[in-house]
């Protein structure tokens, strides 16, 4: 057991003596306690020694409270009362699973864990958090006894309720802010839109790649608003004529989200948009992916090739960085040197070297990837080729013998070959270098607990070239509580593979037309975006309607 040997190492860490250690065995026999306890009483140690010792030895890590941005809906479940007498935090509730996540000191305290269960009730999961216990005591203080809902903290402002005290937290508009972005957070938002009008404020959150019209305030809000996101983001609050950039952390039930900040000037105020980055998001594996097996024998293909540029194309907001990093997580292992070029990094991975952009410094992605040449990697993801610079580098890197991996803001995977000769690049140097190309795109998935199943009219049979008398079932979106009435939930990738063997080669090096490219890869199994996304609407993953709005058919 850890306690027994809790003893033993602190003497062998030199944090105890051994006077030290036999007094506090001499009470612990008096009053049957653990023995960490004691050393604390006795002031021998102090509490967060103990917690580290603990930590250590289970190879655990303690939860971040700083900042911390209370969860309506988990402190609900919990009252002060209890959370104070069993020094306990609720961080977060999971309504899809039902989970509440808590922030303990003694995440093994079996009596805490019963009194939560009885508490709750056995169709909540509890979910202990390990957390020092004096972080959970101020956090605890931070979260009870104040308005946390968007409803409930306007009301406060209308009433005028709030009595003046000296914690800023005490103040509506900072927790209306706060729950505005937990609200984002909570409901998988990749941005939030804060957008003034004439009369009134509009917040919209762009959830699965789609704008969704959360609230409308009074603008009378609005310069309060402005003012404490430009604090929060290291802005100049009294400027409003020029756009501004900015970025600021906030801790999330333990987890740290980054904000990117953007605020724009326009005739009705300053616009602002914030782009959330969790970097506790996983990255997929390429197995889950779900490709067709000819697809996926083709990247794999793509993947093992031993040097060469392979790119992922499609618009702002496809997933193209997300793809590439869960094939860098494929071939990331100790024989290799991978190293990156970012603008920004927007997830963390083990092992690999990872660089974001700074054009303070002049770190440009031409400047970057010189310096990352003398580092002896042996595949280099660049984020994005965006200019005849970044794209030349690109491909002469390749040419030394190095694996290169990048992004190409592009309709189709084919379309990126024209787009390459635009930008500068020798069609002899494309074709003998580009190993394959990627083509992406992100459509959302039908939440399943509400989806309503119909058979197409003729209309919906011509578009999908389906026979009338061919029996299929088709399923549309409805929109229930489980996904916030919207209908949809999650997004799934469709991809397309172009792999550049020694016929492309030859017609890339001819500059053959794109429609020639096209037919022969169609000859040669390849499988358009249009194919997949009717792949994923007869297996009832996804409507027709997202379909005709992601891809068209």
């Amino acid at each position: 057991m850890i306690i027994n040997n809790i003893g033993e190492t602190l003497l062998k860490e030199q944090i105890l003596s051994q006077d030290q250690l036999e007094i506090a065995l001499i009470e612990q026999k008096k009053q049957p306690e653990k023995l960490e306890s004691i050393l604390v009483k006795l002031g021998f140690v102090s509490e967060a020694v103990i917690q580290d010792i603990i930590n250590q030895t289970l190879g655990l890590k303690n939860t971040d409270l700083s900042n911390l941005i209370a969860d309506n809906d988990a402190i609900s479940l919990i009252p002060k009362t209890f959370a104070t007498r069993y020094k306990i935090l609720p961080l977060n509730f999971d309504q899809d699973n039902n989970t509440l996540s808590v922030a303990m000191a003694d995440i093994f305290n079996i009596l805490v864990l019963d009194k939560l269960k009885i508490l709750l009730g056995a169709s909540i999961k509890i979910e202990p958090v390990l957390a020092n216990q004096a972080d959970i005591s101020s956090a605890i203080d931070h979260s009870y006894g104040f308005e946390l809902s968007i409803d409930g903290i306007l009301h406060e402002i209308e009433t005028d309720t709030l009595e003046f005290k000296n914690n800023d937290y005490q103040q509506p508009l900072v927790r209306l802010v706060d729950a505005l972005l937990f609200n984002a957070v909570k409901h998988g938002a990749s941005d939030i839109h804060l957008e003034p009008e004439q009369g009134f404020l509009r917040v919209r959150y762009r959830i699965d790649g789609v704008l969704q019209q959360i609230r409308s305030l009074h603008n009378k809000y609005w310069s309060a608003i402005v003012i404490r996101i430009k604090v929060m983001a290291s802005l100049n609050i009294a400027e409003t004529r020029i756009p501004q950039d900015g970025r600021f952390s906030l801790n999330f039930a333990g987890k740290t989200i980054d904000f990117r900040v953007s605020v724009h000037p326009t005739i009705n105020g300053e616009n602002i948009v914030l782009r959330i980055l969790d970097h506790n998001k996983a990255i997929i594996t390429i197995e889950e992916l779900e490709l067709l097996e000819p697809n996926f024998i083709t990247l794999k293909r793509m993947v093992f090739n031993p040097q060469g540029i392979i790119l992922i194309t499609g618009p702002t907001g496809s997933g193209k960085t997300t793809s590439l990093y869960s094939l860098l997580q494929y071939l990331n292992t100790e024989q290799v040197s991978i190293m990156t070029l970012e603008d920004p990094v927007e997830y963390i991975l083990g092992i690999v070297r990872q660089t974001a952009i700074n054009e303070a410094v002049k770190l440009d992605f031409a400047n970057g990837l010189r310096s990352i040449l003398r580092q002896d990697p042996d595949i280099i993801l660049l984020g994005e080729i965006r200019d005849k610079a970044t794209a030349e580098m690109a491909f002469w890197t390749s040419m030394t013998g190095h694996k290169v991996y990048s992004t190409l803001h592009t309709n189709s995977a084919i379309s990126a070959i024209p787009r390459l000769l635009d930008l500068g690049v020798v069609a002899d140097v494309i074709a003998e270098n580009m190993v394959g190309i990627v083509g992406q795109r992100l459509v959302r998935k039908l939440c399943p607990a509400c989806k309503q199943a119909y058979s197409p009219n003729d209309e919906e049979r011509q578009l999908l070239n389906l026979p009338k008398t061919e029996d299929i079932i088709l399923y549309s979106a409805v929109g229930c509580e489980k996904c916030f009435q919207y209908g949809y939930k999650g997004r799934i990738a469709l991809m397309e593979f172009l792999y550049i063997d020694n016929q492309l080669q030859e017609l890339i090096a001819n500059k053959a037309a794109t429609y020639k490219i096209k037919q022969y890869a169609e000859d040669n199994g390849y499988i358009s975006l249009a194919q997949e996304a009717k792949r994923h609407l007869r297996d009832g993953v996804t409507s027709l309607d997202e379909i005709w709005r992601v891809v068209g058919i």
